[in-house]
């Protein structure tokens, strides 16, 4: 039995003429109150949502109506028209649109599910399990969407492929088939901000034309296919974590974004075609209150039919309390490396090597002697032109030679055009904002590397002072075995969970770096529109890649427990996820090289073979959740907003955020002051594996904070069996308080 104790010392525009002012308008989320329908309109809930609207805005057109994540509508209002909408009867409230953004074969191997294949539940079992995903679309003709050897769709199923530009609906077609069994697209949100969609640039239909979602929903769930590879990286099978797992594909996302009223449509419609769990690798920037958040709404009512949710943690880290997607009901999921490099490395003309770097380049390979290596401030047309700007160099200094430019990772590819268009060999990119032992790799366009500040530092002094500097680069391929592996990704968000700190987030660490999967036919693997190189299979980097990876092992023990509740599968996921490499030591954040803390990683990283059989599982309900938004002493009308329920806290309960019966928690301790602080908390743990018995463990290295456990081991003898336990923390406050403890039971 393990659960995780972290403790934190207490820490408009519109256009303007002289005869008449242009009122803007936005989307809005109504939220509506069933239970107060007039009895005019008897059981007709859309005569009254039309009526409601129609009592503020004659011109206002309503863009979707939700039954399941929300009780309302969505529609475009002015201020003045939002404003009204909240004072009619049966109103809840009456939120802005907000806008999201998209958090972007060796991973099977390397989390264990090749070795242990015959662990889980047969085919039958698991293609019965529906992953339904919110992203840009799919590319259907991906082999990762072959259905060879799957039997009948699920006769749960209650959804559609939807016909659209560029995909056809037809069942069997080259658009859905037994393992892409549904496909929907929402856009009305979108259209509405960025008005009609320019079907020469995306299509109108679940289609992909950008290649997250094709790489998002291959990685969860896509069948084999044998010798996958980007440019001869990564070669191998590429499978999906539930390879034999249905997926259902729901397009929430275009080229500008992703907007709330298109992601509450996708989500209601997937509660109502049945999917058994939903992934979204899309957040915001800032972690919102569940009442104002789309995502956790949704989450909620998915939750209540029992979908298990997934969200990406967000992209960016390594600043605290960055981590986004932190509501208790959503499984919250940050990024790690996998034991797999790309390694492209610097050699100078003094004999100093640089391994920094990597590089998915394909293309004319670089001469074999060391060519001319310049710096671009020294080549440049403008002052302080360290940066590869299109049009910044001048030719006559590049041509022929390797050029040290300055910037960041989302920077590399157009500098290396810029380089390239001026004449320059090679591209060495000195990276001024991290300095991470983890590198992302890409497609670059001309032969290039990365390197950090203090390579960068060592190349720069270096030709500063040769009169003859001279560089190469070298590209050694795909190397495997890469150690110590997992570490945490730089650039995954980080906890505190800023909302409700007493809950631990992010929950989990996947792998999230450099991962290969299916891609669309539509852009080439950089996105950008001027490659042209098309791949079957891309690799890239993010908490949108980590996401998946969940997603599928998820709907695995769903397939392997079909009762087990969303709350179960998290906890069996979470509390058999490992902290340690295998020599014992702990494991590393790429930022610092040192021990991560679970701000970074949750419980750990996933282990799926040991969550198969977790022994004790944290479960929690509705109910639960409920008594969890009294604690944190919401209103009966932001209630209402998540839960659609018309709740009220019972002033005679004492509610307590300690007692969320959560795999994790952190505890937020106070600062300055004298005595003691002693906290409670209680947990209640059921026995899904055989008969044992549970000893506790402490490991606690600060003597400023004590433990105590209550009591100290649990018994069981029969499935199902339910026993509680109570951990005291007392913190003496006399005392300097720092950093992160962990306990065990």
């Amino acid at each position: 039995m393990k659960f995780l104790l972290v403790l934190v010392v207490g820490l408009c525009f519109g256009h303007v003429s002289v005869a008449s002012v242009e009122v803007q308008k936005k989307t809005y989320i109504v939220h509506m109150a069933k239970s107060q329908i007039p009895a005019s309109f008897g059981d007709d809930h859309t005569q009254w949502y039309h009526s409601s609207l129609k009592s503020v805005s004659d011109s206002a057109e309503m863009h979707y109506m939700y039954n399941n994540v929300v009780h309302g509508y969505s529609a475009r209002l002015t201020l003045d028209e939002a404003q009204s909408m909240k004072k009619q009867p049966g109103v809840v409230a009456v939120l802005d649109e907000v806008k999201y953004e998209l958090h972007t074969t060796r991973t099977p191997e390397f989390l264990g599910l090749y070795e242990s294949a015959e662990l889980f539940p047969g085919s039958d079992a698991v293609s019965d399990i529906i992953i339904g995903m919110m992203d840009t679309g799919v590319w259907p003709e991906s082999k990762s969407f072959n259905d060879s050897g799957m039997g009948p769709v699920p006769g749960s199923w209650k959804g559609i492929c939807e016909n659209g530009t560029n995909f056809n609906s037809s069942f069997n077609s080259s658009s859905c088939n037994r393992k892409l069994i549904g496909a929907r697209f929402f856009s009305k949100g979108y259209e509405a901000a960025f008005g009609p969609i320019n079907q020469t640039q995306e299509s109108k239909s679940p289609r992909d034309d950008i290649g997250h979602g094709t790489h998002t929903t291959t990685t969860a769930a896509g069948s084999s296919v044998v010798g996958a590879n980007l440019f001869g990286y990564a070669s191998g099978t590429a499978r999906g974590m539930a390879s034999r797992a249905r997926v259902a594909m729901y397009k929430v996302c275009w080229l500008v974004g992703c907007f709330s009223s298109d992601i509450l449509a996708g989500m209601d419609t997937a509660i109502d075609e049945k999917v058994n769990v939903i992934s979204l690798s899309l957040g915001s920037i800032f972690a919102f209150p569940y009442y104002f958040d789309p995502i956790a709404i949704g989450a909620y009512a998915a939750m209540e039919q029992g979908i298990f949710v997934s969200c990406a943690a967000g992209n960016s880290g390594p600043f605290s309390f960055s981590v986004v997607n932190v509501a208790p009901w959503i499984t919250t999921v940050g990024a790690g490396t996998l034991d797999r490099d790309f390694p492209a490395d610097v050699s100078l003309g003094n004999g100093m090597k640089f391994s920094d770097g990597m590089s998915l380049y394909k293309g004319p390979s670089l001469p074999k002697k060391m060519l001319p290596l310049v710096y671009a401030g020294n080549a440049s047309k403008f002052p302080d032109g360290g940066f590869c700007a299109s049009g910044s160099l001048i030719p006559e200094k590049v041509r022929g030679k390797i050029v040290l430019c300055d910037g960041d990772f989302f920077d590399r590819i157009q500098e290396g055009v810029a380089v390239k268009e001026a004449g320059g060999l090679g591209m060495v990119l000195v990276n001024q904002f991290a300095e991470a032992t983890e590198v992302l790799a890409v497609a670059d366009l001309l032969p290039a590397t990365m390197v950090g500040p203090t390579s960068g530092a060592k190349i720069k002094s270096y030709l500063f002072s040769d009169p003859n500097p001279r560089a190469t680069i070298i590209f050694k391929g795909t190397e495997l075995g890469i150690q110590p592996s997992p570490v945490v990704a730089g650039f995954t968000s980080r906890g505190p969970n800023f909302v409700t700190p007493q809950v631990l987030k992010p929950d989990l660490l996947a792998p999230g770096v450099n991962i290969i999967a299916a891609w669309t036919g539509r852009v080439g693997p950089t996105e950008l529109a001027f490659d042209d190189r098309r791949v079957a299979f891309n690799i890239i980097s993010g908490t949108s890649m980590a996401t998946p990876h969940v997603s599928g092992l998820a709907a695995l023990l769903k397939g392997a427990h079909l009762q087990w509740s969303p709350a179960a599968i998290r906890s069996a996921l979470m509390t058999t996820a490992y902290t340690t490499y295998k020599n014992g030591q702990p494991l590393l954040d790429s930022i610092t090289e040192m021990p991560a803390t679970p701000f970074a990683y949750g419980a750990g990283h996933v282990d799926p073979i040991k969550a198969l059989d977790p022994g004790l599982i944290y479960d929690l309900n509705a109910s639960d959740y409920l008594s969890f938004l009294c604690a944190i002493n919401y209103t009966a009308s932001e209630i209402s907003i998540i839960t659609k329920r018309n709740f009220t806290c019972d002033p005679k309960v004492e509610y307590s955020v300690t007692n969320l019966n959560y795999p994790s928690f952190a505890v937020p301790l106070q600062s300055g002051g004298n005595g003691s602080t002693v906290v409670k908390y209680t947990r209640t743990v059921t026995n899904v594996g055989v008969g044992a018995t549970y000893n506790v463990s402490v490991n606690m290295k600060n003597e400023t904070v004590k433990v105590l456990v209550e009591p100290d081991s649990l018994s069981f003898s029969q499935l199902n069996e339910r026993q509680s336990y109570t951990v005291y923390t007392v913190e003496d406050i006399r005392r300097n308080l720092d950093g992160v403890r962990r306990l065990k039971i």
